[in-house]
């Protein structure tokens, strides 16, 4: 009996022993799982990126971190609770060539997303569409079809998209040639182009569209591709972070989160004139020093970013600080006698005293508002109530409710002040009719001068302005 109880266990090791060589020969693990790259991210609580320092990707403005890119990141960290660790790179040569180094979890860079990359790369979802575009100095003889191109100086960023777009240009133009560079960055070739040390390079249109603020005499000559696609780049291996991203993107543009972004860092590009971009310009150099002491300490009064300030005040008088309208507003900040009153503002014509009480007025307008509005929407909300009034913002707040609009975000709220104007939407309203339309102009435009401020500042374009041509 003993002998076959010997047996019968000496059968069940000899199996059990069988059984975990073979799981191990076939590298089956039983008792422990590998961690997914999602997982490592939340271990480590940290979420490692390469980054284009680039004005559509990412920079550090006077007071904090930007960048579309950068912030779109930034709310997905924040959803898996871990810190962004960035490492900051000059062009997209360097970006790609980390990304196959294995370094950083995600890679942004304003990457097209095109068939070549997708062999090599896993790009996570889509965030922004573009157009690939020629853009030369508005001096030049702008070229209009392909073999205008042929003799022009023309370069462009090294392993860029914009290199294969040339490369399968050149196939049917035997005699074009262009050069490339792992050295300079496009916005560096685009401020090559307006100083005419070369003719030509190619931009994504986001990027010539922010440009052309800082570099006002850069033209659009040809669109060189159809719409184009932009992604993050993700390391390879698991699914787990780039379905964690798809339903974060997913749940981000269905909460309207997305649009509010893309309104604040693209929405006032249109609002582009040369003539004025130019005189702006001039003023900026010249003009807004006498006046910046004065914006500074109004803006570090009522916690409002001073650029912000200045650019309003630019908007309201061009820093006039003795311009009156038609309708009796006059000064720096274009307050209104009774407004004046209010604020204690007993001179209008007074620099300071303009400024402090229009930075005042604003904080009113800022503290009037629903507390549901924060961040961005608030300084942009704040901006048209100074211009249009709290009373109409509040109608167009409980207009956007009835057409099934968020009534606290400024890209839905720009769409829904035009319609004050028109009877059948302000006939039920308490504030009656408004003028819709100028706080959505009102507001594209302080945005636009507050942006040519930040960004001329971090670029140092008042110097090139003054040293070149």
């Amino acid at each position: 009996m003993n002998r076959f109880i010997f047996r019968i266990e000496m059968f069940f090791l000899l199996s059990f022993s069988l059984l975990i060589g073979y799981l191990f020969f076939f590298n089956i693990e039983i008792f422990t799982k590998n961690s997914s790259i999602l997982e490592d991210i939340q271990a480590k609580k940290r979420l490692d990126v390469v980054i284009l320092n680039a004005p559509t990707v990412y920079y550090v403005g006077t007071t904090d971190q930007k960048g579309f890119e950068y912030e779109l990141l930034s709310a997905f960290a924040k959803t898996i609770n871990v810190e962004l660790n960035l490492t900051v790179v000059h062009t997209v040569k360097e970006a790609l060539e980390l990304t196959r180094k294995g370094v950083g979890d995600i890679t942004s860079a304003s990457l097209s997303v095109n068939e070549e990359r997708k062999k090599e790369f896993m790009f996570g979802p889509y965030f922004h569409s573009i157009y690939e575009e020629l853009i030369c100095h508005n001096g030049l003889t702008l070229p209009k079809e392909p073999k205008d191109l042929v003799g022009l100086s023309i370069v462009v960023g090294k392993n860029t998209s914009s290199e294969t777009t040339l490369l399968k240009l050149k196939e049917n133009l035997p005699n074009f040639a262009f050069s490339t560079t792992a050295e300079l960055s496009t916005e560096e070739l685009l401020e090559q182009v307006w100083r005419k040390n070369i003719d030509c390079t190619v931009a994504d249109s986001h990027m010539f569209m922010i440009s052309r603020r800082y570099y006002p005499e850069l033209a659009q000559s040809m669109r060189l591709s159809e719409k184009i696609n932009l992604g993050w780049l993700l390391r390879k291996g698991d699914d787990s972070l780039a379905n964690r991203l798809f339903r974060w993107m997913n749940k981000y543009e269905r909460s309207g989160k997305m649009a509010e972004l893309h309104n604040f860092y693209y929405g006032f590009l249109d609002v582009f004139d040369y003539y004025d971009t130019k005189i702006f310009y001039k003023r900026l150099k010249k003009t807004l020093p006498k006046f910046e002491k004065y914006f500074k300490k109004a803006g570090k009064k009522y916690n409002i970013p001073w650029e912000l300030l200045a650019a309003q005040s630019y908007q309201e008088s061009h820093w006039n600080p003795k311009a009156k309208s038609y309708t009796g507003v006059r000064g720096m900040m274009m307050l209104t006698q009774n407004t004046a009153k209010i604020l204690k503002v007993k001179n209008r014509l007074s620099v300071s005293q303009s400024i402090n009480g229009g930075a005042k007025y604003f904080d009113m307008m800022r503290k009037s508002l629903p507390k549901e509005v924060s961040g961005k929407n608030l300084l942009a909300l704040s901006l048209a109530a100074y211009n249009i009034g709290i009373g109409h913002i509040y109608d167009a707040q409980e207009l956007a409710i009835k057409l099934n609009k968020n009534p606290y975000s400024w890209s839905d709220l720009k769409t829904v002040l035009p319609l004050l104007s028109q009877k059948k939407y302000y006939k039920n309203l308490k504030y009656g009719y408004a003028r819709g339309n100028e706080p959505v102009r009102y507001v594209d435009a302080i945005q636009s001068y507050y942006d040519i401020i930040i960004q001329s500042r971090l670029l140092n374009i008042l110097d090139k302005n003054s040293t070149s041509k």
